[in-house]
């Protein structure tokens, strides 16, 4: 039997002491919530009256013809309030941390799209609000961090290692460990220890939930396949988790092989890691022979991180989910394919599962489906593209 906390030997609870009393405190707060109807109906009428869900279910009829094979149907996580599916994490947290107690949260972000949605419950629930973002994302994310202002929020600039999430969640967990006592740590991925794999997990698996009834309405049946974008992995296990026990439903998660696996610029932590310890949990790890974390590279801020969470890393092993690498040339043709194809120009996040997606359908028969998360829209990203393009 699989330890609490723990996806098969993955997962677990590896933290300084000064974390365990505030991390074993949020880990019984959980499980009284999740009982607890009270908390699941005030969470549900924010998601469905502010937040907008549920998302539709969205047949890309073009997209499928220009590729052939099965239907590709759009899980529009995009249209959530804020823009990506993060929103659902963030005010189902910023509630339970409003449960504790907690004045202030903070949170560590990395294309922005979650330190947005923090930064918006916390203007809704009257939180205190700090974000913790790496220099390098800062610069290609420009218009998340004035976002982030707006919404009342203090960005943190993080200009050690090499200023992207992981050392973003490096900064936040050390602030964490000085302010517990009053303090939130709202993580934003099925990353760190336990229990937030399984609080992530939990509150994003209205995304598959939602999917599974849309799609039985629209076909008369499960989907054949799923696909989603994996960097630490909260909008992929939210549309895999509700369809884990379904075997004839196949999963494929595409993470971010940056210039190529082969080249060491990458974040294809599953394709390419190896077991560790990193962010207080067992996973796999991108490491240097030495066992240092390698550094990471990806087009895509938000999958730009040298592991993966727990769970994802369980599915790869049990080969019940298959991950795939995904360039950052394949990510900007997804990018460009759906914008021309559907009128909806995705987040780079969200590209890699565009292409990977492609890819899945074209060798399907056409009357199967394929479900792909869309975590995210486009907008972040524009200027970035257009300056990689050379059209600025």
């Amino acid at each position: 039997m699989t330890k609490p906390g723990y996806f098969g030997r993955f997962g677990g609870f590896f933290v300084p002491e000064v974390l365990v009393s505030s991390l074993k405190q949020l880990e019984r707060e959980y499980a009284t919530v999740a009982g607890d109807e009270g908390f699941w109906t005030e969470l549900n009428k924010l998601l469905g009256a502010y937040a907008g869900r549920p998302t539709p279910l969205y047949p890309a009829k073009r997209l499928t013809e220009s590729i052939g094979g099965a239907s590709i149907y759009l899980k529009r996580e995009d249209l959530a309030h804020t823009g990506s599916h993060k929103i659902n994490n963030a005010l189902g947290q910023a509630l339970l941390a409003k449960r504790m107690g907690r004045s202030r949260i903070i949170c560590e972000t990395g294309a922005g799209q979650h330190g947005v949605a923090t930064a918006t419950a916390c203007a809704l629930l009257g939180m205190e609000c700090e974000v913790y973002m790496g220099e390098v994302d800062v610069e290609r994310q420009k218009l998340n961090c004035f976002r982030m202002d707006l919404l009342g929020a203090k960005v943190n600039v993080v200009k050690s290692g090499s200023r992207t999430l992981k050392d973003s969640i490096n900064e936040a967990m050390r602030d964490y460990a000085a302010s517990s006592n009053h303090t939130h740590y709202l993580i934003g991925s099925v990353v760190g220890p336990h229990p937030y794999p399984t609080i992530v997990r939990d509150l994003q698996s209205v995304i598959g939930r939602e999917a599974r009834e849309q799609i039985t309405a629209e076909t008369g049946r499960l989907p054949e396949a799923l696909v989603a974008c994996v960097g630490g992995g909260s909008n992929s296990i939210g549309l895999f988790y509700p369809f884990v026990d379904d075997e004839d439903v196949k999963m494929y998660g595409a993470e971010a092989a940056g210039e190529g696996v082969d080249t060491g610029k990458h974040s294809a932590s599953v394709v390419a890691g190896k077991e560790g310890v990193l962010h207080g949990a067992r996973t796999l790890i991108l490491q240097e022979e030495d066992g240092q974390v390698s550094e990471t590279s990806s087009v895509a801020a938000g999958l730009d991180y040298p592991a993966v969470g727990p769970e994802h890393a369980f599915l790869s092993v049990s080969s019940r989910a298959k991950y795939f690498a995904v360039t950052d040339a394949e990510a900007l043709s997804g990018f460009h394919l759906l914008s021309e194809n559907e009128g909806i120009i995705p987040a780079l996040e969200s590209a890699h599962a565009i292409h990977l997606a492609t890819k899945v359908a074209a060798d399907m028969p056409r009357d199967q489906s394929v479900i792909v998360c869309l975590s995210g829209r486009g907008d972040k990203d524009v200027a970035q593209v257009a300056e990689l393009e050379g059209r600025l």
